[in-house]
């Protein structure tokens, strides 16, 4: 049963030729963030094009739960009245981030350093999801905290009443981790260090200099060395979120798949530590425009403009993971309608996130007709070429978003009808997801379950 209420069965039928504009919601990295941030600040910060899925709603009441002032204002417009770095106080209640493993992990950062203490719960997949990634560093500031076995929610944590610097190396590439670690150092005495072997996505050091933080960032032969100031003043600021590169993968992917498509979807962020999906769909013969380059909020955006397109199997160098780790699932559905195959590596973070997504992608092509291998850190799928996926099964979705969404997009192009066994995930990264793609054209239908 789906923690998000009973399970809602839906499928998508073949159609030919979506068309029109894609408007997808704003990112929800930096939703996340604008919150976060926005609440550690000192005055009002307002914030356009927030991503108003069920994960940055439970950011936003965790917020308010730490003493932060709240307010919706209209349709993606927040405002957030801060309390100034470590004024966060205890929380009444235990904290609920739902799904949401960033909203969790960058919380706990936020409050590790303050001298209260606070519980962490979630969804049945987030309880199961490994906390210890982001406890262990949290630590070195003299953090406590204790949970379930192996460091699973639900989780209480102690922030430290007399933090300290420190300087970590992130053994493996998560910008989860790598921000919880900057955001606990906000209210750390001194200077912090961070290295990351292997570049990840940068939305934190953009944002915490943007409210006033000082923060560098050297690249070295070890990595990105990135130095941040403890005990800053942040100030609040006004943010417009562009829209997300990871939901807009699902409609782009759409009209590669559907012969006759040509959509264009606007406003979408092409930060260069996130536009790993759209480099390897082009290597595989994608027809995707980038059109009025510019700059928002601090990040680079383009419009979109994408055509169906007879795709090929690439090998995605492992390098590019840490850049488009979200968009695997969807790089799967574009690979099982490639002519040959395609080889995924380094691709381990996939196993611990909302679901094992290597496993659940991995199941639900084998279902549909296609072949693929896989091992602990890697995944290879044999393209059945454009159209030539069987489909006609029923796919667990796992109480993962991106796995539902996925298969929705998969089943406009196979032969049979693919059913996902619960579209309700779906609302927490995407809420508008299913209209958005029939204002397109897509035939999605919600099933009825079969009768026990």
């Amino acid at each position: 049963m789906s923690s998000h209420g009973e399970p809602k069965p839906v499928f998508a039928r073949a159609t030919r030729g979506l068309s029109g504009i894609a408007t997808v919601p704003g990112d929800k990295s930096i939703s996340h963030r604008s919150l976060i941030l926005g609440a550690l600040s000192i005055g009002e910060t307002k914030i356009t094009g927030l991503l108003e899925g069920d994960d940055v709603l439970d950011t936003g009441r965790a917020m308010q739960a730490f003493g932060a002032q709240v307010e919706r204002k209209g349709e993606g417009e927040w405002s957030v009245h801060g309390v100034g770095v470590g004024g966060f106080r205890e929380p009444d209640q235990v904290i609920d981030c739902g799904n949401s493993g960033t909203g969790v992990r960058l919380i706990m950062g936020a409050m590790a350093t303050c001298d209260i203490s606070a519980t962490f719960t979630g969804d049945a997949s987030l309880r199961s999801r490994p906390m210890g990634r982001i406890t262990d560093p949290l630590e070195l500031f003299g953090t406590r905290s204790w949970g379930r076995r192996g460091g699973k929610l639900p989780l209480t944590v102690v922030g430290a009443a007399n933090p300290v610097p420190v300087k970590y190396t992130t053994p493996m590439p998560s910008a989860q981790v790598k921000s919880a670690v900057l955001l606990a150092a906000l209210n750390a005495p001194g200077t912090t260090v961070v290295t990351e072997r292997e570049a990840t996505r940068d939305h934190t050091e953009r944002m915490l200099a943007g409210f006033g933080a000082t923060i560098s960032t050297e690249r070295t032969d070890e990595g990105n060395v990135i130095t941040l100031t403890g005990q800053p003043e942040l100030t609040a600021q006004t943010v417009s979120v562009p829209r997300d590169p990871s939901s807009a993968a699902f409609p782009v992917a759409a009209a590669l798949l559907v012969e006759g498509s040509e959509i264009t979807v606007p406003g979408v962020s092409l930060n260069p530590t996130r536009s790993g999906f759209y480099d390897t769909v082009r290597e595989m013969g994608a027809d995707i425009e980038f059109s009025n380059s510019r700059e928002e909020g601090g990040e680079p955006v383009a419009d979109l403009i994408v055509r169906f397109s007879a795709l090929k199997g690439v090998e995605v160098p492992p390098e590019r993971a840490a850049s488009m780790i979200d968009e695997y699932p969807i790089l799967t559905v574009l690979a099982a309608n490639a002519e040959g195959k395609t080889v995924m590596r380094g691709v381990k973070e996939l196993r611990v996130k909302e679901s094992d997504r290597i496993d659940a992608m991995a199941r639900g092509l084998e279902a549909c007709g296609v072949t693929v291998e896989e091992g602990p850190d890697f995944m290879i799928v044999h393209g059945q070429g454009p159209g030539g996926v069987a489909g006609g099964a029923t796919v667990e979705s796992r109480l993962d978003h991106r796995i539902a969404m996925s298969f929705l997009c998969l089943s406009l192009s196979t032969r049979d009808r693919v059913t996902v066994d619960d579209g309700n995930p779906i609302t927490t990264s995407f809420p508008d997801f299913v209209n958005l793609m029939r204002g397109l054209g897509a035939e999605i239908v919600d099933a009825v379950p079969a009768q026990a």
